[in-house]
Parts: C-alpha cells; structure tokens; sequence
C-alpha cells in the first residue's frame, strides 16, 4: 500500500479516523519517516513494524483507534510515554497546533535518539523526545491535559494517573486490553476497556514502583 490507500483503508473502519483533524494528521506525519529504511517498503502496511531492542512502531488501526479514544484538543500539554519510533509524538504534536505541548519520553536511549531524529523531520517546535528517568512518566512537567502509552502494562500505573490533571484522560494498554482512564477527582477515575489487543510490553525495570 501507498499512503492515500492506507489512509482509505483505515477509513474503512468505522472505529477510527472519524474526525478530520485525526485524518489530516494521519495524512501529514507521514509512517514511513519513523520507520527503519529497511522496512520503508512495509511502511504503509497495517501491521507493527519492528523498530529496535524488541519495540515496534505500533499498528495503524491501533494508533489511530487509541488517539481517537484520547481525543487530543489543540493547545493541550500532553505526555507520550513509550514513545519509540517518534510517530505518535508527531501525531499528537499535529493535533495540538503550536499553542499545545507534547512531551515524548523514551527509556531506550538508542530509540531515544532514533525518535528525536524522526520527528526533526517535521516543523514541530512545541514538542520533544526525551530519554526517561527513574520515575514512569515525566513528573516534572505535570500535571497533562491528556497521557497516551503505547506499551502493555500489568496493571494501572498510580504514578502516570498522579500526573493527570483532574479532568484529564489516559489511553493506556493494560494486558490486552484499550483502557480509557478518565481522572474525575484527584482520587477518582473512571474507566472504559476495550479487548482484543495485543503490545509490547511497558519497560519499567528502571522506574521506580
């Protein structure tokens, strides 16, 4: 497939690409700029596309289901943990507009460096990938409008709904599931689950729990 059949594909489904923000970033941040050169020919392929150090660049459908759950506005500060190849920072950074914020944190430094790489290819001045400390997240810059993950965790991190804004939302995989976390009060959310997924696992062994 080409870009403009991937993007008629993932219109196909009735699950994403509903909204023509979404659409329009899908169309400008091009996959094939965040993947390896020597997967540039799978690059428009709906399946995940292995990137480095047992991670992959995510599947289309999944992306563009997960984000339409995250539903970014523009100007929003939003975090991206697990950011990888750099291809959903650059789609949040294109939902936001410049007056947002998007912050991308990597624990892989050789992917780290790859994702910076992949997303200076694109004019997006308010948004940056950086190499993760020992806390899950970015606690510094907290509280986030909106937190995506795109790696499967065991259970719901505590750390990363603390660095929600009240009012704010998460989209995070936990075993093989979509969850929708939604912060209502500093000590409440709600959530909505959505099965039938599979991902990476959330590397947290440097992180402390």
């Amino acid at each position: 497939m080409n870009k403009e059949e991937l993007l008629k594909h993932l219109e196909k489904n009735s699950r994403v690409l509903k909204s023509k923000k979404l659409r329009d970033a899908f169309a400008t941040v091009d996959r094939k700029d965040f993947v390896r050169p020597d997967y540039s020919s799978e690059a428009y392929e709906d399946y995940p596309i292995p990137i480095e150090h047992g991670q992959t660049i995510s599947q289309p459908t999944t992306v563009a289901f997960m984000l339409e759950l995250l539903d970014p506005k523009e100007g929003e500060h939003i975090l991206d943990v697990g950011s990888g190849s750099g291809w959903t920072t650059a789609l949040l950074a294109k939902l936001v507009g410049k007056d947002g914020k998007v912050i991308g944190a990597e624990l892989v430094p050789e992917l780290v460096k790859f994702g910076q790489d992949n997303l200076s290819r694109y004019n997006f001045s308010h948004a940056q990938i950086i190499e993760a400390g020992k806390k899950l997240g970015h606690p510094s810059e907290a509280p986030f409008d909106k937190i995506l993950v795109s790696a499967a965790s065991n259970k719901l991190p505590q750390e990363l709904v603390d660095q929600l804004t009240v009012g704010g939302r998460m989209v995070i995989p936990i075993t093989d599931s979509i969850c929708v976390i939604d912060k209502t009060q500093e000590d409440a959310t709600s959530q909505k689950t959505y099965t039938g997924f599979a991902f990476v696992p959330l590397i947290t062994e440097n992180h402390e729990q």
